[in-house]
């Protein structure tokens, strides 16, 4: 079995904070086998992850989280980018284009572009895998509905962090069951459905600063668009 980390963001998201560096450091020294680096509609601090990751002894899992038009679609084991603004059913198709892993996280959380809000149930049971632990949940209610579901549709299930500060990698994790330290084989585990899924629920405090960490970086960023 390995233990995964499918859900991190590095300082080339939005409301990242931390350099790849970091984060890979952070999944090293808590025992992770695997690291995907899943920025928002980015994709070069992931392939830089994966570039670096043997040297802190992780396999490294391109992917990105992909803002689609119901809302957000993490896209891993993926070499090029997804365009953000397609449908969900596009989203998809251009994510398996590439022999990658369509997986939804927080589906049932409109809050953060959770997808539930645009599509039906339906149209969510067509994706790859669904992320039934996310760690910034405030709350577990959100969490608990996408495992039923996935439960029910026999879905395979997914865990992820969402860190966005380097701390936070690994509070959530998928477990994977394959001794080979590979993508390929990772992810053809997690389609297949051999996973569990592990986690701790992030501290609030955490997550307001990374929230607020996160919206201060956004006005930064709108104000230097605005001046140039």
């Amino acid at each position: 079995m390995l233990s995964v980390e499918l859900h991190t963001h590095s300082a080339l998201s939005h409301d990242g904070r931390d350099p790849v560096e970091l984060l890979l450091a952070q999944a090293e020294a808590v025992g992770l086998d695997a690291l995907a680096v899943t920025d928002h509609d980015e994709l070069d601090a992931s392939l830089e992850a994966a570039e670096l990751a043997p040297e802190y002894g992780l396999v490294g899992i391109p992917g990105m989280e992909v803002t689609c038009a119901a809302g957000h679609v993490l896209a891993l084991g993926i070499h090029s980018p997804v365009s953000a603004g397609l449908s969900f059913a596009e989203t998809l198709d251009r994510i398996r284009d590439q022999g990658g892993l369509a997986v939804v996280p927080h589906p049932f959380q409109e809050s953060r572009h959770g997808v539930l809000e645009h599509i039906s149930k339906d149209e969510l049971a067509t994706a790859d895998a669904i992320e039934v632990y996310n760690s910034r949940l405030l709350t577990g209610r959100s969490n608990r509905q996408a495992e039923r579901f996935a439960r029910r549709r026999g879905l395979p299930m997914t865990a992820g962090s969402d860190a966005h500060i380097a701390e936070m990698v690994g509070q959530a994790v998928t477990k994977v069951d394959t001794d080979e330290r590979s993508v390929d084989a990772i992810l053809d585990a997690v389609g297949k459905g051999r996973t569990t899924v592990e986690g701790e629920r992030t501290p609030w405090r955490i997550s307001f600063r990374q929230a607020a960490g996160g919206a201060k970086r956004r006005v930064k960023s709108r104000l230097g668009s605005f001046l140039d």
